[in-house]
């Protein structure tokens, strides 16, 4: 099918992808010369392969003055369906973190790994190794269907297994049928080709934008389900998945001062049973794929199709892609959410352990030798290893008689307990930001944790030290840390200032209302202060933060942190 927009009027990115045969452009030659990073054409088409070519910010200046070329380095993420990597896996991508990058993994919002700090002429090597342990990077990045998410915890009765499995089969139906990916990292081929072999999914120019599928359990979102592209809610009925609530049109990405892109949360489309969940999935796929925006990259998500034609307009379109009508969604919303940290049961005898991971970097340093003691765990006890969208790790299939030695292990390299967390650092999370991210305006995971010191000490002297509140912080607003569904947030504007948004929930199920713009860092408690403590006067019994604001409303506040 055409799309909505003539071929003169296409945005370059699009021209790139259509001229690419089939994702593979000049990428192949590029990897194979002497130069430390690839042009801007294979730079775009290399993100469908799974890595971004970055640069070192905090060595920019240093090394422009000297008359040197940026420290070009790339970003590799493995895509991981539900998060679930069996102890083999890990394994390897522990000991690829100090073969090829900067000694860290960072666990990712969507349940995959990324290393950072990969050097051009390690790529190949890199993806080819992740490969032979059965983990592939195609479509964890570009345009494409992302990694599929869902609820990773092991718990009794099997469901969150069996979406986990859904979560699969997605990420199966939905990869591209170029065989780019496999002649370049698997074969090391350098293949010249006159077409592209056809794709039935994405066509030549493959989507718009990212497209992001999540599922979630009515009593557990810990998948913020509300925010994806395309969200899955499973309606359990007597022990078995009885079908789908279909959500469409979330996403949190917006740009500041571009008054026509907004984060926006997913509406209730339709309910589907379990045989007819991939037709629906790729006919709404491909209603994006041929009316998505194909000239303004900003405004080429799902979001606005559903804005710009409205939902009675998109069901028509999913129908008739679909070739038959579909039933309307159930009276069923979320209404909870888990971290599923500490020691759970599994239902077959054995225990997960979930460790908090702050900000999700799994690292070594001083007082905290995470990495160490992860790799221990899994290397004595066979562990598998399940990562969550909060940006943390489950131990699984742990036997009863280990759990003591398990515990021990992680005390003795200094990982805190989740009971001795306050509730805020507990469900606090940052983007990477600054140095690795080339769209960062402002710091966010090294200054988060300094941030969280600060936040704790006022609670503790407002008398708010046990408040569950959701934290998250983002160096830019395209929102990868989820910070618009959050009680509190703090988005990067320019260089040291922050957007905060207030009145978000722990569920996931509202946005955030924007309270102070260009607020210093250094300011920024000092400016929530007081929303904290009219919360603290002024609460209902049993009422959350994010929820005492949206009731009353925000009063919007001057730049720069200005008294109310």
């Amino acid at each position: 099918m055409s799309t909505i927009v003539d071929d003169v009027a296409l945005s370059e990115v699009e021209r790139l992808k259509e001229e690419s045969l089939g994702l593979r452009g000049g990428l192949a030659a590029e990897l194979d010369n002497d130069s430390s990073h690839l042009s801007e054409a294979s730079k775009q088409i290399l993100k469908f392969h799974g890595s971004y070519q970055q640069e070192d910010r905090d060595l920019r200046k240093e090394r422009k003055k000297a008359g040197l070329e940026p420290a070009y380095q790339f970003m590799v993420r493995s895509k991981v369906p539900g998060g679930v990597l069996t102890a083999a896996q890990y394994l390897l991508h522990d000991r690829l973190a100090d073969d090829y990058g900067n000694g860290t993994l960072r666990i990712t919002t969507r349940q995959g790994f990324q290393f950072h700090g990969v050097l051009k002429g390690n790529l190949r090597r890199h993806i080819h190794e992740l490969n032979d342990a059965l983990v592939t990077t195609f479509g964890a990045c570009g345009d494409v269907v992302r990694n599929v998410v869902t609820c990773p915890a092991p718990i009794a009765g099997g469901l969150r297994e069996e979406v986990i499995e859904w979560a699969r089969r997605i990420r199966d139906e939905t990869l591209p049928r170029s065989r780019a990916y496999h002649e370049i990292w698997i074969e090391g081929q350098s293949v010249t080709r006159e077409e592209a072999e056809p794709d039935p999914l994405y066509g030549e120019r493959y989507l718009p934008r990212k497209f992001k599928i999540g599922f979630a359990f009515p009593d557990d979102n810990c998948t913020d389900v509300h925010s994806n592209d395309l969200g899955l809610l499973v309606i359990p009925e007597n022990g078995r998945i009885r079908g789908f609530n279909v959500l469409v049109g979330g996403g949190l990405g917006m740009t500041h001062n571009k008054a026509d892109t907004y984060p926006r949360l997913a509406d209730p489309l339709a309910f589907v049973e379990p045989d007819e969940l991939i037709d629906v999935i790729k006919a709404v796929i491909g209603v994006q794929r041929d009316y998505g925006n194909r000239v303004n990259r900003r405004r080429a998500r799902l979001k606005y199709v559903l804005d710009e034609r409205g939902l009675p307009w998109f069901r028509e379109q999913v129908e008739s892609y679909l070739g038959r009508p579909l039933q309307d969604p159930l009276p069923v919303e979320v209404s909870g959410i888990e971290d599923h940290l500490g020691w759970h049961e599994q239902g077959d005898g054995r225990w997960f352990r979930g460790v908090w991971v702050e900000n999700g970097r799994v690292l070594d340093r001083e007082g905290l030798r995470l990495r160490i003691a992860i790799r221990e765990v899994v290397a004595r006890f066979g562990a598998d290893i399940h990562l969550t969208t909060q940006q943390n790790l489950l131990l699984v299939n742990i036997a009863p008689e280990d759990r003591s030695a398990v515990d021990d292990i992680l005390r003795t390299h200094g990982v805190i307990a989740p009971e001795e967390l306050t509730p805020a650092r507990r469900w606090s999370m940052a983007c990477p930001a600054i140095p690795t991210c080339p769209l960062a305006v402002a710091e966010s995971e090294r200054v988060l944790p300094g941030i969280m010191d600060e936040l704790e000490v006022a609670l503790s002297r407002i008398g708010l030290a046990d408040e569950t509140i959701s934290v998250r912080m983002t160096g830019c607003p395209n929102g990868c840390a989820r910070p618009y569904t959050a009680d509190l947030a703090f988005v990067g504007r320019s260089l040291n200032k922050y957007v905060i948004y207030v009145g978000g929930n722990l569920e996931g199920t509202r946005l955030g209302t924007e309270y102070a713009s260009l607020v210093p860092l250094d300011q920024l408690v000092t400016t929530v202060r007081p929303l904290l403590e009219r919360f603290r006067d002024e609460r209902r019994e049993g009422e959350r933060f994010g929820d005492f604001w949206n009731r009353v409303g925000v009063e919007p506040l001057e730049p720069a942190g200005a008294s109310r």
